[in-house]
Order: C-alpha cells, then sequence, then structure tokens
C-alpha cells in the first residue's frame, strides 16, 4: 500500500506545481478572472508548496521505507484536507458552485477538492492511529 499512496502524493505534488505553473503563466485555471477571487487564489501558493513538499518528503520516506514516510504522510493528509475545506468554505459561501453545469474550471476546482479530502482522509486512514 505504500507504493500506491507514494505514487499518490507525487501525482498530487507534481499536479500542484503544473496548477501553479499554469495559473500564474496562462491563467488557464483560473475560475473567476475577478479582483476579489485573484486575492483569495493568490493566498493558496505557499501553503499548496508546504503540502506539496510534505507530499513528495512522505513520498520518498514511504518509497525508502524510512520511518518518516507515515509522519509525512499524516502532515501531507492535515494539509490536503484544510486546504479543501477552505477552498470549499470560500466556494460555498460565494456561490461558485453555481456555475458547475457551465464551467469546465469549476468542475475541476470540484476534482481537486474531491481529490484533496479523499486522499487525506486516506492517508489518516493507513497511517494515522487507527491502522
Amino acid at each position: 500500500m505504500d507504493i500506491t499512496f507514494a505514487i499518490l502524493l507525487i501525482i498530487t505534488a507534481f499536479g500542484t506545481c503544473l496548477y501553479w505553473f499554469d495559473f500564474f503563466k496562462s491563467g488557464h485555471v483560473i475560475v473567476i478572472k475577478e479582483e476579489w477571487h485573484l486575492k483569495f487564489e493568490k493566498a493558496f501558493p505557499i501553503a499548496d508548496g508546504w503540502m506539496a513538499i510534505c507530499a513528495l518528503t512522505s513520498a520518498w520516506g514511504l518509497l525508502s521505507g524510512a520511518s518518516y514516510g507515515s509522519v509525512f504522510a499524516l502532515i501531507s493528509a492535515g494539509s490536503l484536507i484544510f486546504l479543501a475545506i477552505i477552498d470549499i468554505t470560500f466556494n460555498v459561501q460565494n456561490g461558485l458552485y453555481r456555475k458547475i453545469s457551465a464551467s469546465a474550471k469549476m468542475k475541476a476546482a470540484v476534482i481537486i477538492n474531491s481529490w484533496a479530502l479523499l486522499l487525506g482522509i486516506a492517508l489518516i486512514l493507513n497511517y494515522g492511529i487507527w491502522a
């Protein structure tokens, strides 16, 4: 199972980097190009960077059998869940989910948030005190 989670964490870290590269380079991933939304989005790169570093550290540890792999899996889990909850709360408060039927970008945001929540929960269930 460690290999599976390591692969998922690597995908998550690189996917996050690709998202931010696109955000700042071409902006294809931006759901709404209004200042209030851009300010919110621009608050995420450092926190996402932290999560990506933790995810890669965990993946390396899990693949090499080092004990820090499971520790960083849990740190990654907390980061993923927190980031998803903040994003979901913002989207609910600002009615962004109403755009889902007409916006591929908003559909992608739902997939990203679902991925983060589900992976975070799976990591906790696999590496937490109940494991």
